[in-house]
Parts: structure tokens; C-alpha cells; sequence
């Protein structure tokens, strides 16, 4: 029998109109994207993902947000006092291993969550992820490997990573009016995942979009194809961006 696991990618933001959201299936190798919306105020977002889930006993959400924060901001901080020198390179204190472990392999530098808004969408992540966990009656846990995964898991991506790694246009088209680069990343989504439904959404709401990029990113998760931490502790205190991994590494 073929596995069978729920999807849903999460493109993260501080207000819920801004929040892409994406349901699909992982089965037989292959991505259905069976649904996607973009949140808003009326229904809280931990709410739409839980009627998502429903009585499915596995799942993996793919989250678009950091979801920890740099140690050595927290050890820096813990004992500093204004005024003081904080005597640590800036980018070994605003950035995580897995930020710049991206950067060196694949060419993006995601945004430092130790010194950036970012901060705040990763807050409002937690949020949801927390809120979720009260619905469901049981801890939404992070999944650190694609062994024996069950139950309801988290995972951490980054869809400008995801997007260069397959080879798909991966920046201009978060802007309103860049519908036409849209329209090609969607086309090229399509040649990894299946769309059921009408893509318009994807091509109209970047957020949207980058939701079913994180469907993807849990693909390459589900088949072990993706960078693991060479720290695991370091990364569970951090978090970890799970990116594609490379043909040649």
C-alpha cells in the first residue's frame, strides 16, 4: 500500500489576510494540490488548518516562517544590560546556522529573524502552531527526520530556496502586477506537483503561491531529499530551513 500523507503549506504573516494557505496530498511519489485560500479575519488560521487536518492521523504542515531564534542572540542577551558591548559578530548573532548553511549552498540568504520584522512573523507562526495544538488536544511537535513520521508534525521552509532548487524562477514576483512571472512558476510547479483545480489564485496572490511551494518543500521531506543539520541539537534549539538537497552532494 502506497503512503498516504496530508499537506499543508503555510505561508506565514503577521495579519491573516496575508497568510497563503495549501492543501494537498502526498502519494505515490507525487503532489496533489488539491486546495488553496488566503486567511483572513473572520476565522482564526489554527481553525481553517484544523478542519483541514480532520480525522487524518498524518500530517505535515510546511511552515513559510522562521521557527526559533539565533542561540547566540539568547546567550548574548541573557546577561547584557544597556550600553553594554555586545561582543559577537553581528551576523553570528542575528543569524542561525540554518540561515547561513542556506546562503552557502544555495545562494539565498534568508532574513535574520535575531534583527528583522521577520521576528514577527515567526511570533505569529508559534501562534498558530500553539493555537493548534489546543484544538487538536495533543503537542504539534516539530519532525526532525522522515522516519516513521505520524501524528500531526511541523516543518520549517523557505519557498525562494525551494523554488532555485528545482530551477524555477525563485525572485520579482511578490508585487501585485507581476502576474506573468507568476504564470511561469506556476508552469513550472507543475511539472513536480498536480493541480486539480483552478491555479488563478497562484497566479493572481504571491502568498497563495508560495504556500504551494511549501507543499514541495514537504515532498522533498517526505523522500529524505533534503539537507539534514550536521549540529541536531544546535538545529532543535534554532530551527532548521529543510531545503532540496543537491543531484551532486
Amino acid at each position: 500500500m502506497s503512503e498516504y500523507i496530508k499537506i499543508i503549506g503555510v505561508d506565514c504573516a503577521t495579519e491573516a489576510q496575508k497568510i497563503g494557505l495549501s492543501l494537498g496530498i502526498y502519494s505515490n511519489k507525487s503532489v496533489i494540490l488539491k486546495e488553496t485560500s488566503i486567511g483572513s479575519k473572520n476565522t482564526p488560521i489554527a481553525e481553517i488548518i484544523f478542519n483541514w487536518i480532520g480525522p487524518n492521523k498524518k500530517v505535515i504542515l510546511a511552515i513559510d516562517a522562521p521557527l526559533g531564534w539565533p542561540a547566540n542572540l539568547g546567550q548574548a542577551l541573557y546577561n547584557h544590560n544597556a550600553g553594554q558591548l555586545i561582543d559577537v559578530d553581528s551576523n553570528a548573532l542575528f543569524r542561525r546556522e540554518t540561515d547561513k548553511f542556506i546562503k552557502k549552498m544555495l545562494g539565498k540568504q534568508p532574513l535574520d529573524v535575531g534583527a528583522d520584522r521577520i521576528a514577527r512573523t515567526a511570533h505569529s507562526a508559534l501562534k498558530i502552531i500553539r493555537e493548534l495544538s489546543i484544538l487538536l488536544g495533543e503537542p504539534v511537535k516539530l519532525a526532525w527526520d522522515n522516519i516513521n513520521l505520524k501524528g500531526i508534525t511541523t516543518i520549517e521552509v523557505y519557498p525562494a530556496a525551494t523554488l532555485g532548487c528545482y530551477g524555477i524562477q525563485s525572485t520579482g514576483y511578490k508585487e501585485k502586477n507581476k502576474q506573468s512571472i507568476r504564470k511561469e512558476i506556476v508552469a513550472g510547479l507543475r511539472a513536480h506537483m498536480i493541480m486539480l483545480n483552478d491555479v488563478d489564485i497562484l497566479e493572481q496572490n504571491a502568498d497563495a503561491l508560495d504556500s504551494a511551494v511549501c507543499l514541495l518543500a514537504a515532498k522533498d521531506f517526505i523522500e529524505g531529499n533534503v539537507y539534514y543539520p550536521k549540529n541536531m541539537n544546535l538545529a532543535k534549539k534554532e530551527g532548521w530551513i529543510w531545503a532540496k538537497k543537491a543531484e551532486d552532494h
